[in-house]
């Protein structure tokens, strides 16, 4: 997710209390067919952003893009589209947006134009420095055309008066704090870079000769590609007609992998931080299950991201695991409610309980987080009506009691429930007969930790770097981007 400059937070949608993802990147290098497999990285990223979706291709001469808001195949419906998207390079993104930032000029990739020629960027964290920075550049006479703090990596690079486009880039790296993964396209090249802690996860993968770079190896995957490896923190990789070459240009950080990617946002497919995403939940829901034993008749899971620790708790426990809930796989976060009605049958829309699996038993639920709790209560009394006996909820993550800075769209501290209310209290809240959170301790037991540091602040409020005051407002109320510069579907930039 990249941040928004002026936002204004979140809504408290019932429909929707789940951490939103962050964003996907995806780029490819050398391929004859470069933007229908950017299509493809991005259909299989989808996850991690379901808002907006852009594509930019370079043909070594011009730089090509499209864009917009909606789901991949919305968004790039028109199988013409990639006839003009010439060329054998191309980078792509899928963005989740804060409320109020979901426009045109907002989605990327961000197009722009370097002295060498034009550049497209596309970014996947937060930086925890914008303000600082926004305010500086806007000193020295930045004129911002869009609310994204990816757009601060741009100025700083023309500001720059390193020699070459991949000086400036790494120029302007050392002056960033927080999160970030970056796939840059140029008219002969590719540059990728991922932050000295490592937040967020990005690899680096082959199908045929052509290479990749991605948030997930589920995008290289569906390619018939091959892993190769992660991009490391502090990395910086170009890849062009001289191959790949590796620069560690920034100051050595200690790692601070983002902890929920293996709880939640990741695909279980996908490997993450070099470990299989499917392997860890499982361990994950096994701990759970000895920490929070319980005797009961099945084990569900709320679908779909708890599905896999759901598996490996009815496996610890010996527990049968049954199917209890439907979900409708059509509905997006996007889904208006016209009225009150519907308002009032949110989670309906969403689960529907299979009473014939349910009734009269004592279930165990494990879901994998707990926001707000809103939609768990209407969860509980879907189960409560299905005839189900008793509810014990088990929580594959600790209680989430701090926001997150580094890309994850957590609420504020007053909308999350654990920050200000015990576990009993949460419990009596959904209404339910008990509450178990994995610990801290059993998560991090959970997770490959022979070589591997996390981030788990949304569970401690133990930050890895210094936040401004402002973080998480990260830019001044009264910056308006100039939409009306980026409002096409298509644009071309010559060199």
């Amino acid at each position: 997710m990249d941040n928004c400059l002026n936002c204004t937070g979140n809504t408290s949608d019932d429909f929707d209390d789940k951490p939103h993802e962050e964003c996907g990147v995806f780029a490819i290098y050398g391929h004859p067919n470069a933007s229908e497999m950017a299509y493809l990285g991005l259909y299989a990223l989808q996850h991690r952003g379901q808002e907006s979706a852009g594509i930019a291709t370079s043909d070594g001469k011009d730089v090509y893009h499209h864009k917009g808001v909606g789901l991949v195949s919305e968004v790039y419906s028109d199988q013409e589209l990639f006839k003009y998207l010439k060329g054998k390079i191309a980078i792509g993104h899928n963005r989740y947006s804060t409320t109020g930032s979901n426009n045109l000029a907002n989605v990327q990739p961000l197009l722009s134009g370097d002295r060498d020629g034009p550049v497209a960027i596309a970014h996947n964290g937060n930086l925890s420095n914008t303000r600082e920075l926004y305010e500086k550049l806007v000193e020295n006479g930045a004129i911002f055309q869009t609310t994204l703090d990816s757009e601060i990596i741009v100025h700083l690079a023309a500001m720059s008066k390193k020699n070459t486009f991949r000086e400036r880039i790494i120029d302007s790296l050392k002056s960033l704090e927080g999160a970030y993964c970056l796939v840059m396209l140029t008219t002969d090249g590719v540059i990728a870079a991922r932050d000295p802690h490592g937040f967020r996860p990005l690899c680096l993968g082959k199908v045929g000769d052509a290479w990749v770079v991605t948030s997930e190896t589920c995008a290289i995957d569906i390619l018939g590609g091959e892993y190769v490896r992660d991009i490391e923190p502090g990395e910086v990789v170009t890849i062009d007609s001289n191959g790949v070459s590796s620069y560690k240009p920034l100051e050595k950080q200690e790692k601070a992998f983002c902890i929920f990617e293996y709880i939640y946002f990741s695909r279980p497919d996908s490997y993450i931080f070099g470990h299989c995403v499917d392997k860890v939940r499982r361990k994950i829901g096994r701990t759970l299950a000895r920490e929070y034993p319980v005797d009961a008749d099945i084990v569900i899971s709320v679908p779909d991201s708890s599905n896999t620790a759901a598996l490996g708790y009815a496996q610890e426990s010996g527990i049968r695991f049954e199917i209890g809930l439907i979900r409708n796989h059509y509905i997006g976060r996007t889904f208006i409610h016209p009225s009150q009605v519907t308002r009032e049958h949110s989670v309906r829309i969403k689960f529907n309980p299979v009473k014939g699996v349910l009734e009269g038993k004592r279930v165990v639920v494990v879901e994998d987080s707990i926001v707000r709790g809103t939609t768990f209560k209407k969860i509980a009394k879907l189960l409560k009506d299905a005839g189900v006996k008793e509810i014990h909820l088990r929580v594959s993550s600790p209680p989430v009691i701090s926001p997150c800075y580094y890309g994850m769209d957590f609420p504020t501290s007053e909308e999350l429930m654990a920050s200000h209310r015990t576990v009993e209290e949460i419990r009596e809240f959904i209404g339910i007969d008990s509450l178990g959170y994995l610990s801290v301790e059993g998560l991090h037991n959970s997770v490959p930790n022979k070589e591997n540091s996390y981030c788990d602040a949304c569970f401690t409020s133990n930050y890895p770097t210094k936040l401004a005051k402002d973080s998480k407002k990260s830019c001044l109320e009264n910056s308006t981007p100039n939409s009306h510069l980026i409002d096409a579907a298509s644009l071309r930039y010559n060199k």
